[in-house]
């Protein structure tokens, strides 16, 4: 595309104007600081909080501890951090919900509009009786009636295949009448995000950046997006830890931000107050009863994303608790918050506990994720370094691997049909980098182009050399053991959470000799 020069200067101008502004306004926007005590929490109560998330859960990745609208803690396991984005996934649906309260009160919709109408071109010809009932409140509460989730993304019906999403939520079957059973329902969340881009014009991320976004200090979330240019609405959305705490305070705070009514109180409270029941268990923090599109919680309510991405908000002590993991436990994590944190909060002002204060600032200046354990070198280190081992036939497209053990920076080699990566290792601490991954280390970690990926290395035996990748945008880690016999690598892997299996396939590969 050929933009004049004027142009580019206009729209580069503009950039910095906007950036600068946004700057201020996540400046504005930034939540108040506090010792622990001056708001009622005692420094050692959470510092027992961090240890027992340091040593008992394989898989935090960051969190942040908000009382009576201050962070009180914050702190983020290396190789994450605080200016680095986190995938939400399910906690999106709680933005989404956000964007359908304020498409309300601006007279867009209402809770009461039937589904069927906002898509009179994708309707089915002759709708059933129940799928004509379904409204907006249903979609909400995620009581469309539906028996099973309809398959947005792969579609069992091969006719199916070429049509766009919402086509394929009104082609599956509606067993049950709207509001007579709850099933939890992603594609639902993603029709609540085609009504809302349908009745503004614009995408629930561009719809919320001016209402919500920008007041709160959102700097540049991303959100994917259907074929058609939707918003997934139900996951997909991207945004830093503070980012989801700030969401948070504005819920707790009713709606209200630096004295602006940013969002209905009539909404925040229909929409986390309890509008279906799902289960009995007073144990479970997943049957206590859903609203729209956030559960009811033991202890206040919650927006909640797979592998473990929190925003606990609890009005009864004032303070929101906003967390990032991968974890296969979810509830444990709750657990730990409602164990630890919850009894120590108090009604008034603790005398300042210098001492402990500081032993809690060490232990959150320190905290890492787990490297390989093992040693940086090994007496087969120098036999393997820089050779090449070429793969067997494998899903993930890899033809040839390398490890690079012998420069001044370490570094796994990877070898596809259409290129070659490499990636730093750090041998006993971490190596951070983005650049060169595409088609790449992804594949092993099976997540999008291009992330961002930290990297370590050790010998865990004398002939096997264990990597671990973390992507530092998303909750996922992966382990990788190289084992070397002779000319022979056999490779294993294991990812630490997944929606389908954990552990990798096995690969096999023999060295090429020179």
């Amino acid at each position: 595309m050929n933009v004049r020069p004027v142009a580019i200067l206009f729209v580069f101008l503009t950039a910095v104007a906007h950036r600068a502004s946004a700057q201020t306004t996540s400046a504005q926007s930034a939540l108040p600081r506090s010792t622990p005590e001056a708001q009622g929490i005692s420094s050692s109560a959470i510092l027992s909080f961090v240890q027992a998330a340091d040593t008992g859960i394989d898989g935090m990745n960051s969190f942040m501890v908000v009382r009576h609208g201050h962070v009180v803690a914050e702190g983020w396991w290396s190789p994450y951090d605080a200016p680095t984005p986190h995938v939400l996934y399910s906690l999106s649906k709680s933005f989404t919900s956000t964007a359908v309260g304020l498409a309300i009160a601006e007279g867009r919709l209402s809770l009461d509009d039937e589904v069927l109408k906002f898509f009179p071109g994708e309707a089915p010809t002759q709708p059933s009786t129940n799928l004509r009932a379904m409204r907006v409140r249903d979609l909400l509460r995620m009581n469309t009636g539906h028996q099973t989730e309809p398959q947005l993304l792969d579609p069992v019906d091969s006719s199916m295949r070429s049509a766009t999403w919402v086509k394929r939520f009104f082609a599956h079957p509606v067993a049950f009448k709207p509001g007579t059973h709850f099933l939890y329902n992603s594609p639902a969340t993603y029709m609540l995000s085609a009504i809302v881009q349908r009745v503004t014009g614009q995408t629930v991320l561009d719809y919320l950046q001016p209402r919500l976004f920008e007041p709160l200090g959102i700097e540049r979330p991303t959100w994917v997006q259907s074929p058609e240019g939707i918003n997934a609405g139900a996951y997909g959305l991207s945004v830093r830890t503070e980012d989801i705490a700030r969401l948070g305070q504005l819920y707790l705070q009713k709606g209200q931000w630096n004295g602006k009514q940013l969002i209905p109180a009539a909404w925040v409270d229909a929409a986390t107050s309890l509008q279906t029941s799902n289960g009995s268990s007073p144990r479970s923090d997943w049957d206590q009863g859903y609203g729209y599109q956030f559960w009811q919680s033991r202890h206040g309510y919650r927006g909640d994303g797979a592998f473990g991405q929190y925003m606990l908000i609890l009005p009864q002590y004032d303070a929101v608790v906003a967390i990032t993991s991968g974890v296969r436990d979810m509830q444990s994590v709750m657990n730990l918050v409602w164990d630890k944190l919850l009894p120590e909060m108090q009604g008034t002002p603790l005398p300042e506990n210098t001492v402990a204060q500081r032993a809690l600032t060490t232990k959150l200046a320190g905290l890492t994720m787990r490297t390989s354990p093992g040693s940086p070198t090994s007496p087969l280190a120098s036999t393997i370094s820089g050779r090449w081992y070429a793969l067997g036939e494998n899903a993930r497209g890899i033809r040839a691997v390398s490890l690079d053990l012998t420069s001044k920076t370490p570094a796994l080699v990877v070898r596809t049909a259409s290129q070659e990566t490499r990636t730093p290792l750090g041998l006993g601490t971490w190596m951070r980098n983005r650049a060169g991954f595409a088609n790449g280390i992804e594949r092993m970690l099976s997540v999008p182009e291009q992330p961002q990926v930290a990297a370590s290395g050790a010998w865990t035996a004398d002939s096997v050399f264990r990597v671990k990748l973390v992507a530092p945008e998303t909750p996922f880690y992966s382990t990788l053991d190289f084992r070397f016999d002779g000319d022979r690598l056999v490779l294993d892997g294991e990812q630490n959470v997944s929606f389908g299996p954990t552990k990798l396939p096995r690969v096999e590969g023999r060295m090429v000799r020179r």
